[in-house]
């Protein structure tokens, strides 16, 4: 475990009936880390997010942020303290603008009020290039402005650590650009990020560690290249499964 680590998880285990989707994860990163995992569909990245983000409890398992048990905790809490999570297919509020949804993740996601809130969702939107939308409804925005607002209303809750799911799936290269530089932008500010991606191209430019997943177990863990380069995780998106 990273000293002062901000998020771990032990001994993670998750079920669903008989199926066995995570499988004795052992997790920890740094308080200014960003992590990338990679893995092929079905490795269990997402049901990790979920678990870590309070989304879906452990069937086994103990889980930490700020050096507290937050195990039991639902993942509004966790949000309250800073542990914020994105969907891989964003999740908007229907019937209301960007900006009223980007208010909504600051006046409940963060706590604020009115005025803060206020000024917390401007900025969010300005950070991530949407103040020219905020006006419109969301369900009309496209797919590059729905991935936008995602990351706005996430924002907008003021995260210490941001759990990213596929962000970047579906966006040109141009887009898929934009989005590392306003990820940059986060790491400047010391946000912790925690990115799964399939697009590992633009993973690497952000990533300094990398983990790889497969059949719900961590096969690789280290250096971004160095991981991509592993047998076993070459292996494993080759359709071999770990040895």
């Amino acid at each position: 475990m990273p000293k002062g680590a901000i998020l771990s998880g032990a001994g993670i285990h998750k079920r669903f009936g008989a199926l066995v989707v995570l499988d004795d994860i052992d997790f920890a990163m740094g308080a200014d880390e960003a992590v990338g995992i990679v893995g092929p569909n079905g490795a269990g990245k997402t049901t990790l997010l979920s678990v870590l983000s309070g989304a879906y409890p452990p069937s086994a398992g103990t889980i930490a942020f700020r050096g507290d048990d937050v195990t039991a905790l639902p993942a509004t809490r966790r949000c309250r303290l800073g542990l914020v999570r994105t969907h891989q297919v964003p999740k908007p509020f229907g019937g209301m603008t960007a900006f009223e949804n980007v208010f909504v993740a600051a006046s409940h996601g963060a706590g604020l009020g009115r005025d803060e809130a206020y000024e917390e969702a401007l900025g969010s939107l300005r950070l991530c290039g949407m103040l020219g939308v905020a006006n419109r409804r969301a369900e009309t925005l496209g797919l590059l402005d729905r991935k936008r607002l995602e990351l706005a209303r996430a924002l907008a809750a003021k995260p210490t650590l941001l759990l990213l799911d596929e962000i970047g799936g579906g966006l040109t290269d141009g887009e898929a650009s934009e989005l590392v530089e306003t990820i940059r932008e986060l790491r400047r500010r010391k946000i912790g990020i925690v990115w799964i991606e399939h697009i590992v191209h633009i993973l690497l430019q952000v990533a300094e560690r990398l983990i790889c997943m497969d059949a719900g177990k961590v096969i690789a863990d280290g250096e971004p290249h160095a991981v991509m380069a592993d047998p076993q995780v070459i292996s494993a998106y080759l359709g071999g499964g770990p040895k």
